[in-house]
């Protein structure tokens, strides 16, 4: 994925790329791959004190092309469960194991997961709808091709 962060453009570049139309998924499971992980702060809520986190893109091919789903995994005890689930989805721990989180096997890694429409208001008053991660699937072979087998 080419990274366009420190890409400025000059008042007189031409410019060409339109953007992609945004792909929303209908409720089900769909396999998906991580192509983007950032390390991140939580400045902390109501619930979870400020912590580290996790900001995590994963991919969904569609026939209609490519579905991005970004969410993010904080990094605190009160929602270990949650991080358990996602390194289980993409196959790095087994259900009931102790893992040290490897985060650098995290970007390219294939997983499972059950993905649904949620809609928000945005700033303009305007109702939309995002696609939303909903639960982690643990990981199963079966559920992927050859090309898709973890690459580790």
């Amino acid at each position: 994925m080419e990274n366009n962060v420190n890409q400025n453009l000059g008042w007189d570049d031409t410019i060409e790329q339109d953007g992609e139309e945004y792909i929303l998924l209908p409720e089900g499971d769909y396999n998906f791959i991580i192509t983007n992980f950032e390390r991140g702060s939580f400045p902390g809520g109501q619930k979870i004190p400020p912590c580290n986190k996790a900001s995590i893109t994963a991919q969904v091919m569609t026939a209609d092309g490519a579905a991005n789903v970004k969410f993010d995994l904080l990094l605190h005890r009160s929602v270990e469960w949650k991080l358990s689930a996602f390194f289980r989805c993409i196959g790095l721990k087994k259900s009931g194991e102790k893992l040290v989180m490897d985060w650098n096997k995290v970007l390219g890694s294939h997983g499972r997961a059950h993905f649904k429409p949620r809609k928000y208001t945005n700033t303009y008053g305007e109702e939309k709808e995002v696609n939303d991660l909903d639960r982690f699937i643990d990981y199963d072979e079966k559920n992927f091709t050859e090309d898709d087998k973890l690459p580790f």
